[in-house]
């Protein structure tokens, strides 16, 4: 394997590949499906190869390739790899074949719908490798244009206000991303994340910034604050964090549920993300000075989103609100590790790689989850409300099983995916933020109790009537499924192969953070 232009090689096969779908034009979906599950099964096996080739011992990039671009700007085309980078372009490549392979768009335009897909895929790739604002930043938005089209033009009934909302919250948090990042670039001079985050873990940003931007009578301390703030903005949106979440159960919802799958396997992530890659490197101080508002909105987003999603009567609403639940113990996590205290060196590890673990896992069952929901609606004329089915287990066995997998590594239970990343988010906040982990702990119970009632509601009781001809998983259905429910046993019991990639990045990010 040729590393010099791997990744540039990974992100542009998506890209071209989406270009070469679409000029299929009306080839039919049978054939354009193929050809984009086949481009996306290419990317799964390189993005293979390269976790393979990826040193597991090393913290520093791998896969470097930097050349420079607009040098008097600072821009360079700078990409890399390392372990959280490494595992989010690995969860991308897994999720879109998984939503490729249950996709059916159902009109002429597929080629199209395949093409976004595999764009919003290469979108992904870019964010996640780019080690330059200004490159990175392009691939920001190129993800949110596929994302928006496959709502605005595939979607539900409600799909034009629930595309025009995530387009109007998305572009305001992209805004406010781009105002803070060009504050910080006329401070320092630089768009490369590793300098600033050199910068900072100096200590010298929050001087440099006062002596650089002086606006409107501010204090230093004032503007260094005002820019953190808008660059958590940016992110905040993306995840998302209370109260920037309304935007996700109508887009969630009215989305097709292949592309849900997308947005909350993968797209969800890109505000995790930027928050380590970003934001937690380059403003440890600004979340310091913010500490108690920002976990308080952070044990909000996880118990009142596990409440919403215990009041909806709609499958979809209800894991939009559980998406959001399960990604705040990831804001939980990566808000404490500021805290101060002694010997918390373990503590912030157990954090961060819970962290990341978490990010993936609720990746692959989310997506699952949705794929599961994809195949009621199929079955049922669209319909996806709870109190529309019941009693399938005793006609649809082998759904019942493998929808019941992923709930349970949903919710939690010890043996699957799901539970070793909250195991190790809560052991490392609880000796660091101890008030914040007590408060979120009722998000825990609320998302058992829902979980568990959804289940029973679906799978037990008796049939309900218009269901008893619902077939079981055909076998497309199954082979969709295999890989997701195999990894949510693999990760459960040997999670390791995660967090042995992680945890040197993770060690290195809390060397930057200071303190011990």
């Amino acid at each position: 394997m040729n590393e010099s232009h791997v990744i540039t090689t990974i992100t542009l096969m998506p890209l071209i590949g989406g270009v070469l779908v679409m000029l299929l034009g009306r080839s039919g979906e049978a054939r354009v499906k193929q050809v984009a599950g086949l481009i996306s099964a290419v990317v799964f096996v390189t993005a293979a190869l390269i976790w393979k080739n990826f040193s597991q011992v090393n913290s520093d990039l791998q896969f470097v390739e930097q050349v420079n671009w607009i040098p008097a700007l600072g821009v360079q085309y700078f990409v890399g790899l390392d372990g959280i980078g490494l595992v989010m372009l690995m969860l991308a490549a897994v999720v879109t074949p998984m939503a490729i392979l249950v996709s059916r768009s159902g009109d002429e335009r597929c080629a199209f719908y395949y093409g976004l897909m595999l764009w919003l895929q290469a979108g992904l790739f870019g964010v996640f490798t780019a080690m330059n604002f200004f490159h990175w930043f392009l691939f920001w938005e190129l993800s949110l244009i596929p994302a928006f089209f496959l709502v605005r033009l595939f979607g539900g009934a409600g799909r034009q206000a629930a595309a025009t909302q995530f387009f109007i919250y998305t572009m305001v948090g992209s805004i406010a991303l781009l105002v803070g990042f060009l504050g910080l670039y006329h401070a320092t001079g630089t768009f490369d994340f590793v300098e600033l985050a050199k910068i900072a873990k100096g200590g010298s940003l929050r001087l440099t910034i006062e002596e650089k931007l002086v606006w409107a009578g501010l204090s230093g301390t004032q503007v260094y604050l005002g820019l953190a703030i808008l660059v958590l903005m940016g992110f905040a949106v993306k995840v998302p964090l209370f109260p920037f979440h309304t935007w996700l159960p109508a887009t969630y919802s009215e989305a097709p549920s292949p592309v849900t799958m997308l947005l909350t396997g993968a797209m969800s992530k890109l505000g995790i993300y930027g928050l380590l890659r970003l934001f937690l490197p380059i403003f440890p101080e600004a979340i310091n000075m913010m500490l108690t508002p920002l976990l308080l909105l952070a044990t909000a987003t996880i118990v009142l989103a596990a409440a919403a999603a215990f009041v909806q009567t709609d499958m979809k609403r209800m894991f939009a609100y559980s998406s959001v639940n399960h990604l705040g113990y990831c804001l939980l996590a990566t808000f404490a590790v500021v805290a101060v205290a002694e010997d918390a060196g373990f503590d912030r590890a157990a954090a961060l790689n819970g962290v990341v673990l978490q990010s993936f896992n609720h990746g692959l069952t989310a997506a699952a989850i949705f794929a599961f929901i994809f195949f009621l609606e199929k079955r049922h004329g669209g319909k996806r409300g709870v109190d529309d089915f019941g009693g399938l287990r005793k006609i649809a066995p082998l759904f019942c099983a493998f929808m019941g997998i992923s709930l349970f590594a949903s919710l939690g239970l010890p043996g699957l995916n799901g539970f070793v990343g909250e195991f190790l988010i809560f052991r490392g906040v609880f000796p660091l933020a101890p008030w914040a982990a007590v408060l979120a702990l009722p998000g825990l119970l609320i998302t058992a109790v829902f979980i568990l009632t959804f289940m029973q509601k679906v799978f037990s009781g008796p049939l309900n009537s218009g269901c008893e001809s619902m077939a079981d998983l055909d076998a497309s259905e199954r082979n969709s499924m295999v890989l997701p429910v195999v990894l949510m046993f693999a990760l459960g019991v040997f999670p390791g192969f995660i967090i042995h990639a992680v945890n040197p990045t993770v060690l290195k990010l809390i060397e930057g953070l200071g303190g011990k």
